[in-house]
């Protein structure tokens, strides 16, 4: 209970413990987040719920249609292979983290999210993000070894490296969102905060906070100088050398054959990296805005459900696999309903 006091010269003391105390209980009583979404109107929240049950689902299936087919196949057991095979299950942990939510949230007519789901749920978050990133440029850097250096690309690009690559792009996403979420848990927040997304995004939930804010958006704009900025000009660096190596190819098929690769690769990553961009460039702008939402469905959703058709499909060797996945698991079922007919 707040100290009350009988004199008047102790008034104001009074007055500034009774506050004081005020603001503490309401701090001490958040429970949960309001994740706004797109729109209120219940006229459309059907349509939002089998638009993201429809993505959601195709991205399951295509990125897994790939992992099994990598996984079924000893021919697939290459380098290659390995780094993309590690994509579709980011893309899969990636959209999971956030879809499903969602999807129970209009099913139940209910925006609610406890404050220990909204960090956690962060926390997956910004390690899938961080670990997509990553395995982007060290696929990019892969091509630019195939084209650029084939005579030693097994030599460069081998297992023990790949493997390397791999657990240290999980080991910055791992360390990139403790240290986000241990930043968070230590602001102040007041009770029934309204977040205008359809997810817990580190930037609206630091800016619903009570307390001061310095710190973490300083961690944060140095984490995208450093991790975006950063494999976003090796990317493009990477691309730079192999465009100039495709270009003295002699052979018109192995240019087209070249090309065509590195442009499946370019038109995943562009998606991803424009709307990222284009959301946090903007949020400063209007960071309660219904556009920044709708927005960030390109970089958490779209990219993710069209990686598969984009980038694995395109490979021809992988198609072919895909076919005998496909078709072995039709001649299963097939034979599992005639046992019963």
């Amino acid at each position: 209970m707040p100290i009350v006091y009988e004199y008047d010269s102790g008034s104001t003391t009074c007055f500034w413990v009774h506050l004081r105390y005020m603001k503490l209980r309401n701090q001490t009583q958040l429970s949960e987040f309001l994740l706004l979404g797109f729109s209120e109107d219940p006229a459309l929240k059907p349509i939002i719920f089998q638009l993201f049950l429809s993505m959601h689902v195709l991205c399951v299936i295509g990125n897994m249609l790939i992992v099994l087919a990598i996984l079924s196949d000893p021919q697939l057991h290459m380098l290659m292979y390995f780094l993309l095979g590690n994509l579709p299950l980011v893309n899969v942990c990636f959209t999971s983290t956030i879809i499903p939510k969602m999807l129970v949230n209009i099913q139940t007519q209910s925006r609610a999210i406890s404050y220990a789901g909204c960090i956690t749920q962060m926390f997956f978050f910004i390690i899938f993000a961080t670990l997509g990133d990553f395995l982007l440029a060290v696929m990019a850097y892969d091509q630019f070894v195939v084209i650029c250096h084939p005579l030693h690309y097994t030599t460069i690009m081998n297992s023990w490296l790949c493997v390397q690559l791999v657990l240290l792009c999980w080991a910055i996403g791992v360390l990139h969102s403790l240290l986000n979420s241990l930043l968070v848990l230590r602001l102040s927040f007041c009770t029934h905060l309204e977040i205008p997304h359809f997810f817990c995004e580190l930037n609206q939930v630091i800016h619903r906070a009570c307390s001061d804010t310095f710190l973490n958006d300083l961690i944060m704009d140095l984490a995208a100088m450093l991790l975006g900025v950063g494999h976003l000009s090796g990317i493009l660096f990477s691309y730079s050398k192999i465009s100039s190596s495709i270009c003295t190819i002699s052979s018109t098929q192995g240019r087209y054959k070249a090309f065509s690769t590195h442009a499946s690769h370019l038109l995943t990553i562009s998606p991803f990296y424009g709307t990222t961009l284009g959301v946090y460039l903007s949020a400063s702008a209007a960071p309660s805005s219904a556009l920044t939402a709708a927005a960030s469905v390109m970089y958490t959703v779209v990219t993710s459900m069209l990686n598969p058709f984009i980038y694995s499909l395109r490979n021809t060797t992988m198609i072919k696999h895909l076919n005998i996945v496909i078709i072995e698991k039709l001649k299963e079922e097939t034979t599992e309903a005639e046992k019963y007919d």
